[in-house]
């Protein structure tokens, strides 16, 4: 009996993956044969896919939205659809590409097949690594643009706020000692003087 499983990825938890989910369950498979990874598709280190390579044996079927969903490393992508359909014996369908890429099709083509496989999979491959780079290469191209902007990134800054000037001023009153007062404002030691010198130098 074949067993269908469906691998589903997207590549970051806010994405969604309804759309792929769908296709997977109108195919008749069941939740628990869905693996579903939210992570990028730069390497394979990814948990629910090799939780699917596990689990995966001899004549089961494995299908996926489209290549990428495999991952976006030419290399990597060729290796692991070898590992599958040829070490493992499981087979493929990619349904963006069912015409082509249904890996059942090939090995009843023998020897033709592969070689035919093996040149439609490195054309895609290689798509897909070049989509991942593009993709790279506009997400730091924004990045520059907001920082140019002055959009900041990562933990903003508290600076010298209200509460800390109250604590400073215990302090220099010699109402509390320092390390009472940079424990009171949650910062460092080296923090809280930096903070110190910056009034000062103001004064």
């Amino acid at each position: 009996m074949v067993v269908k499983l469906g691998y589903v990825r997207v590549s970051d938890r806010d994405q969604n993956t309804e759309r792929q989910l769908i296709k997977m369950r109108e195919l008749g498979i069941p939740d628990k044969f869905i693996f579903v990874d939210k992570a990028s598709g730069k390497d394979f280190k990814r948990d629910k896919y090799q939780e699917l390579r596990k689990v995966l044996r001899e004549g089961d079927l494995l299908y996926m939205d489209a290549l990428d969903r495999l991952g976006r490393d030419y290399d990597g992508i060729i290796s692991e659809w070898k590992h599958i359909t040829r070490e493992v014996g499981a087979d493929i369908v990619v349904l963006e590409n069912e015409e082509l890429f249904d890996s059942r099709k090939f090995k009843s083509m023998g020897d033709i097949g592969k070689l035919l496989e093996d040149q439609f999979l490195s054309m895609l491959a290689y798509v897909a690594e070049q989509e991942r780079k593009k993709n790279k290469q506009r997400q730091r191209e924004g990045i520059d643009v907001a920082m140019n902007a002055g959009i900041q990134f990562g933990r903003p800054k508290k600076g010298i706020t209200p509460e800390f000037m109250r604590q400073y001023e215990a302090w220099k009153n010699g109402e509390i000692t320092a390390t009472a007062a940079y424990k009171a404002l949650g910062i460092s030691d080296n923090t809280f003087y930096r903070r110190v010198k910056e009034i000062e130098l103001r004064e």
